[in-house]
């Protein structure tokens, strides 16, 4: 089949895969960044998203400060969802 005809952009359902924003892996910042990827993604339901984006599963140990530091945040900011799913992330 032609490549001119697959869309590497969509997923198995058809949806269209979503994008994000990550520093490069070699930053100091990714993994603080792929922590809150993963959470966000949560939030739309779509995590499998973000797992193939950061390279980090869901509920990966490595991530875990981070995880901790944005649930201290979204306590703060009464941001209850968030907090649920760095809560849940942690378990």
């Amino acid at each position: 089949m032609s490549r001119a005809f697959v869309d590497d952009d969509r997923d198995e359902s058809g949806r269209p895969r979503r994008r994000f924003d990550l520093p490069p892996r070699d930053d100091p910042g990714y993994d603080a960044a792929a922590a809150r990827a993963l959470l966000e993604a949560a939030r739309d339901g779509v995590t499998g998203d973000a797992e193939q984006a950061t390279g980090y599963y869901w509920g990966d140990a490595a991530l875990r400060a981070h995880v901790e530091a944005i649930g201290k945040e979204a306590m703060a900011a009464g941001d209850e969802r968030l907090e649920q799913l760095a809560a849940r992330f942690l378990r």
